[in-house]
């Protein structure tokens, strides 16, 4: 079993409309869903650990990651939830692969040209993901449904890890910067709901709303509120009014 901080035990509304189950980990994990379930991958407690969310436990599996990931990786579900994607970590090689992971299935790539051609969209996407200006990290990612990949906040490595406001998109195989948060943050997470990104800060502490049009092109950014305190990575799930898990 899984050290968990908190979770959320029911929906809570955020702001209007919607209302989510706010879940927090003791450790440097990250997250995707997996056949509708919550999976968490490595950590600052075991590089390597893969655990699954039942009910309100989170239950270590014996499958594992082939590298490890002690922090700074993200993860991805792909190839309609029945997959995720882990890649980078904090150092070295690490930071140029990837695994693809499905159920007890699990498979290290390094980001080359030719392996990058093996993988569908998603796996194209994080590869190419080196290749972006700044040495952002701690940031989070967001898929759109028009086959890009959004890059918002973090921290820039290359200028001594400034906190981040940028929100940068892969389209196209390039790299542009199309937008900023209204304030720079990293370690926050954000989830996709409508034609909008809420973007849950963790040193702001500040909620903000991306919002896109039906071309999913950024239209605005604003705060619309303020978390009662500094959540580190939370997962984020959108529920129903008083939905218990």
């Amino acid at each position: 079993m899984v050290d968990v901080a908190a979770i959320v035990s029911c929906g809570k509304k955020l702001f209007s409309g919607f209302f989510f189950v706010f879940i927090l980990f003791n450790d440097l994990t990250t997250y995707a869903l997996v056949n509708g379930k919550l999976h968490i991958f490595g950590g600052n407690s075991d590089y390597k650990k893969i655990a699954r969310l039942d009910d309100c436990t989170l239950n270590e599996l014996t499958v594992r990651l082939n590298e490890e990931r002690k922090y700074g990786h993200a993860a991805l579900s792909i190839e309609n939830g029945t997959k995720a994607l882990i890649c980078f970590g904090n150092y070295n090689n690490i930071r140029k692969t990837c695994e693809n992971f499905r159920c007890r299935l699990r498979r290290v790539l390094d980001a080359s040209p030719r392996n990058i051609k093996k993988l569908k969209r998603f796996l194209r996407l994080a590869g190419l993901r080196l290749d972006h200006p700044k040495r952002i990290s701690y940031h989070s990612l967001v898929a759109l449904e028009n086959q890009s990949l959004l890059l918002i906040a973090g921290r820039d490595y290359g200028n001594g890890g400034a906190d981040q406001s940028g929100i940068w998109q892969l389209k196209d195989e390039n790299w542009n910067q199309i937008g900023d948060l209204l304030q720079a943050d990293f370690y926050g997470s954000a989830i996709y709901i409508g034609r909008s990104i809420y973007y849950f800060g963790y040193s702001s502490m500040a909620i903000e709303r991306l919002y896109f049009n039906q071309d999913e092109d950024l239209q605005t950014v604003e705060e619309i509120g303020k978390q009662q305190g500094y959540f580190f990575l939370p997962v984020l799930l959108q529920t129903v009014s008083d939905y218990c898990i």
